[in-house]
């Protein structure tokens, strides 16, 4: 009797599994949404907050470097901290996080608070994208979860778009700390949603940080990586000093520059929409001719970023780019490591909030010592880096 019991109620679980939850689904895109906008807000406020706190706009972008390091750390360690808590307690204490930390920077008196709030982003940033792809293995059965990571991804391309321009448009009009007042309540309505609907999920066993350690040992992966940590090393340089280069260089007003970030954003959202099929042509070539072009508009921003049209267009085309490079490493990911690819994961964004780290930090060091022109001129040379990386990581791939 025990016996039949257990086999109906597994089949029944099985049963369960194979629902798909698509409003937690959708619940988690927006907390996803959420997290990026939150940790790009500074990339459109910077002149303002460096203003109000009383700092460099170097100081002001090194916020960016500090919840990007955070992260990179959380990344890593969130599995094996958190062991065999349920993941469903462990997302809403995520949310909360993001919630808390927009309160705090908009109650910032100094840089010290202001640092802390970002501070509690990167704990939830980090461990919110490292336990992505799990959480939607959990939520849809196998063959939905392609179709699930897609959404979640897509909403990270919508924030991309939005975060930027109207950052820097609602700044205009509320100030800068109301805009990240605005983001606490996103993280709410994202805290609520997921409340509702996310499922238990329980863990019977925490992973070991020895997997990492095994997977980073492989030729492939390692020159991959590399690669990873130069293409969003040369993407954080430009990114987080944008606005000073627009206003500075090229002498555009808050209006016009709403409109070249929303350029952008977009641009971006069409990268990431031809990605697929580019990826699917030639995944090595795709991502060394497109990095290249982003080294090559980097550079033409600082011999040309003075003329409107011309910054324009060449900004448009960098943000293309970076839709397909976001994709691009993910793909390049799990056609690597499919027996580790929750680990990798993990790993992966743990190099790319390096990345992002050290290519805000390096940038407001060049950016205090030379000028934005100087930071450009570095972000080209990176992304030449990283064409090289490609190159030579499609030479291990196929020995």
């Amino acid at each position: 009797m025990n016996q039949n019991s257990n086999i109906i109620n597994l089949q029944k679980e099985e049963t369960d599994m194979q629902f798909p939850l698509w409003n937690a689904v959708f619940a988690v895109a927006l907390a996803v949404a959420g997290l990026i906008t939150s940790e790009f807000l500074p990339v459109s406020l910077l002149t303002p907050m460096a203003e109000d706190i009383g700092i460099s706009e170097g100081m002001a972008g090194q916020t960016i470097a500090v919840t990007a390091g955070v992260a990179m750390i959380s990344s890593l360690l969130i599995s094996s901290v958190m062991g065999t808590i349920n993941r469903r307690k462990v997302l809403l204490a995520f949310a909360i996080l993001q919630i808390a930390a927009n309160l705090l920077v908009f109650f910032a008196p100094n840089f010290i608070v202001l640092l802390i709030g970002r501070f509690l982003l990167g704990l939830g940033l980090g461990g919110f994208w490292a336990m992505l792809a799990a959480t939607a293995m959990r939520l849809v059965p196998e063959k939905d979860v392609p179709k699930a990571l897609s959404i979640i991804y897509a909403s990270v391309s919508l924030a991309t778009v939005v975060a930027a321009p109207m950052g820097s448009f609602l700044g205009h009009l509320i100030g800068w700390r109301n805009v990240f007042l605005l983001a606490s309540g996103l993280g709410l309505m994202a805290f609520i949603w997921q409340a509702f609907t996310l499922p238990s999920m329980p863990v019977e066993k925490a992973a070991k940080l020895s997997t990492l350690l095994k997977v980073i040992k492989r030729p492939v992966v390692k020159w991959g990586m590399i690669g990873t940590m130069f293409s969003f090393m040369a993407y954080a340089t430009l990114f987080t000093y944008l606005r000073p280069f627009l206003e500075k260089v090229t002498g555009l007003d808050v209006n016009y520059l709403s409109l070249v970030l929303l350029g952008f954003g977009l641009a971006n959202l069409l990268g990431a929409g031809i990605a697929r099929y580019l990826l699917a042509w030639n995944l090595y070539l795709a991502l060394a001719v497109v990095l290249f072009v982003m080294g090559i508009s980097a550079a033409g921003l600082v011999l040309f970023g003075m003329l409107n049209p011309v910054a324009a267009l060449l900004i448009g085309l960098w943000g293309m780019g970076l839709g397909v490079v976001q994709l691009g490493w993910t793909a390049w990911l799990t056609r690597t490591v499919p027996d580790e690819v929750e680990s990798a994961g993990g790993l992966q964004i743990g190099i790319i909030q390096l990345a992002i780290m050290a290519g805000a930090a390096i940038g407001g060091i060049v950016f205090d010592y030379t000028s934005v022109k100087g930071v450009f001129t570095t972000s080209s040379m990176v992304a030449i880096l990283a064409v090289l990386a490609v190159i030579l990581t499609s030479q291990k791939s196929f020995k």
